[in-house]
């Protein structure tokens, strides 16, 4: 089977076909080893992750009570040809260490990403922003938009209140009333109140079944955030929660949200890349990539909402178009 890539931008659509996704998963032997560090920033540490040689790139996780680690490894496959700069945002994973999630804002993610970008050289940065990441990316750009080169936009969350009450209506109906009957009471919980991780994963079981095309990855994925639950603990879940909360408070809790008239502004080489099996409508990205000039949206075919792990030679072909582009 070969799994067609649609790429459109505001004038035209192209369509491409591509090897299969089982062809194409990229061989990992004789890449570069990965390199932990440190990253100082003001009353925090952040946890930091650097691999691969060539372009450099930081990634930035989406939840946002998430940490990098669901990326790995499938997005280091792009390390055979891009560096790849990782961190946990602040108060979650490995950067929860001596910080309260109270403290967290979008000011101070802003600040944070800042001080990782200075950290490691970059005079102006390609930001991948997967899922909530993107909305990060896009409210850093628009506030420090020389210091970003690229934008990748990958299965973004919604960027305006519009959108994320279409998302709502969206998911509900892909989920079922019997799913989201249990997801409540699983979240109503006083094992998922107090953070256990064996609560929290039967909730995202839940909740990401409907936003993947294959069974397998989706499996790969609850295994991979298991972990991560598990080696957070009760104490940073419950942390990283309450950081989400305080994000939610500052973007998508604001009457009104609405980031698409401001993305006009933008004078960022921008690429989105949404999926057809993403919980995300597809016109989630499409606004998105409406909205900023000169951005190109890429639909994947076959793909749910983590496309670098579902179609990973397709993300790479994507991304190598990218960075080829003046």
């Amino acid at each position: 089977m070969r799994a067609p890539v649609i790429l459109a931008s505001l004038a035209a659509t192209l369509i491409v076909t591509l090897p299969s996704r089982e062809l194409m998963v990229l061989q990992t032997a004789g890449r570069a080893s990965a390199v932990e560090s440190r990253v100082p920033v003001a009353g925090a540490s952040l946890y930091a992750r650097t691999i691969g040689n060539g372009q450099p790139i930081l990634v930035l996780h989406g939840g946002p009570d998430f940490d990098s680690a669901y990326f790995r490894p499938d997005l280091d496959r792009l390390a055979d040809a891009y560096r790849l700069i990782y961190y946990d945002q602040r108060a979650r994973g490995k950067s929860a260490e001596h910080v309260r999630g109270e403290d967290v804002t979008l000011a101070s993610d802003i600040d944070d990403l800042d001080k990782v970008r200075q950290h490691f050289g970059l005079e102006s940065a390609t930001l991948l922003g997967h899922s909530w990441g993107a909305v990060l990316a896009m409210e850093y750009a628009l506030r420090n938009p020389t210091r970003v080169s690229r934008l990748i936009l990958m299965n973004p969350a919604t960027a305006s209140a519009a959108d994320l009450a279409v998302f709502r209506k969206v998911y509900v109906d892909k989920l079922g009333d019997a799913a989201m009957s249990q997801q409540r009471q699983i979240v109503a919980g006083r094992a998922y109140q107090e953070g256990d991780p064996d609560a929290v994963a039967a909730r995202y079981r839940i909740h990401f079944r409907p936003a993947f095309a294959h069974a397998e990855d989706f499996e790969r994925l609850m295994k991979t955030m298991k972990a991560a639950f598990v080696a957070q603990g009760k104490d940073g879940i419950v942390k990283a929660r309450v950081a989400e909360d305080r994000l939610m408070h500052d973007t998508w809790e604001v009457p009104g949200y609405d980031l698409l008239p401001k993305l006009e502004t933008l004078r960022v080489p921008t690429l989105g890349i949404a999926a057809d099996h993403d919980f995300f409508p597809i016109e989630t990205a499409a606004h998105i990539a409406q909205a900023i000039p000169g951005a190109t949206l890429v639909t994947l075919q076959d793909c749910g909402h983590f496309s670098y792990m579902e179609c990973p030679g397709d993300v790479h072909k994507v991304f190598d178009d990218f960075f080829s582009r003046r």
